[in-house]
């Protein structure tokens, strides 16, 4: 049976109404030209204790790091932790997305605290607007948030004691092209994949879109006349910032937040550096495509209400080829 135009336009109309008010609420707020704006939070920037105060006590006194497997903030964290060997200088908690009721679980439990938002509560974060990983928290005397802000986290995890073999990843000679790096890639990729997913309108996410190729372009050229890394012969907080949006592109962002106008086969580069990222020592055991697939596709409601999450290649054959 033909179903009724008029049916059609109805639930449409209806659904598309029903989306943005779901938006609206936290799964993707705007500003009132429909652009993308990641929501605020209390953020803990200011403090940035001395690692000397808080790396040399006994291992049950060790500062957390909570991270998780699907979000790409948090995932710089722990690539940080990884590359500059930090493991048994700090806990490394990894929280669990529970989809149905979008919030982060802690299992096993911390201190009684069976999700991330009780943390907080326990941290005295009341105020805070919404409960985000990763985190860094002191647990002496009593626990308090150190940093919830990723950008500034791996700074702070730069300058954490480490081995002698583990290396700088913020060389002062490079600082400048660092906050270069960090200026461009943060607004038009980092965050651009989610301005392009988030999008209210078509105008808005032909903006984030065009910004995001066009910044792959640049980071394209640099690596052909500069590479390995971005900054050269050194690897540094910019390749650290860049890889986990990169490696989640062909299993989340292309099919999900429409990042699908060029194929990564089109940035040769990039491809030859993600390769070279993703052999690093500590750097695979970060990624884990099974639940990015699952997180995303299963949280994200508003973008996939089928809830259905699709199949996709192995991240080595992906990668590592």
């Amino acid at each position: 049976m033909m179903i009724p135009p008029q049916l059609v336009s109805s639930a449409r109309w209806g659904w598309h109404r029903q989306w943005k008010l779901l938006m609206a609420a936290g799964f993707g707020p705007s500003d009132a030209r429909g652009n993308y704006q990641r929501a605020s939070g209390k953020v803990h920037s200011e403090y940035m204790p001395l690692p000397e105060n808080l790396c040399c006590r006994p291992q049950e006194d060790q500062p957390i790091l909570i991270v998780a497997h699907s979000c790409p903030w948090a995932h710089r964290a722990w690539l940080t932790v990884n590359l500059r060997e930090l493991k048994g200088r700090l806990k490394l908690l990894v929280a669990e997305a529970d989809t149905e009721a979008g919030r982060w679980c802690l299992a096993p439990p911390w201190r009684g605290c069976h999700t991330l938002a009780a943390l907080y509560r326990l941290a005295r974060e009341t105020d805070m607007l919404r409960a985000t990983v990763p985190l860094l928290v002191d647990p002496l005397p009593a626990p308090r948030v150190l940093s919830n802000e990723s950008a500034l986290m791996v700074e702070l995890l730069n300058l954490w004691p480490a081995a002698e073999t583990a290396p700088d990843l913020a060389p002062e000679n490079l600082k400048t092209e660092l906050q270069n790096w960090h200026q461009l890639l943060q607004p038009a990729v980092n965050d651009g994949v989610y301005r392009c997913g988030f999008a209210r309108n078509q105008a808005a996410y032909d903006t984030a879109e065009t910004a995001l190729f066009a910044a792959l372009d640049v980071v394209e050229s640099n690596l052909a006349a500069r590479g390995p890394w971005l900054c050269g012969e050194q690897l540094t907080l910019a390749d650290v910032r860049l890889f986990p949006t990169m490696v989640r592109w062909e299993t989340v962002y292309a099919p999900l937040f429409g990042c699908s106008r060029k194929p990564l086969q089109h940035f040769p580069e990039i491809l030859s550096w993600r390769r070279r990222f993703y052999t690093l020592s500590g750097v695979a055991e970060t990624c884990d495509v099974e639940a990015w697939r699952r997180d995303y596709f299963g949280a994200l409601f508003p973008l996939n209400p089928s809830g259905i999450i699709p199949a996709g290649p192995d991240l080595n054959m992906l990668v590592a080829n």
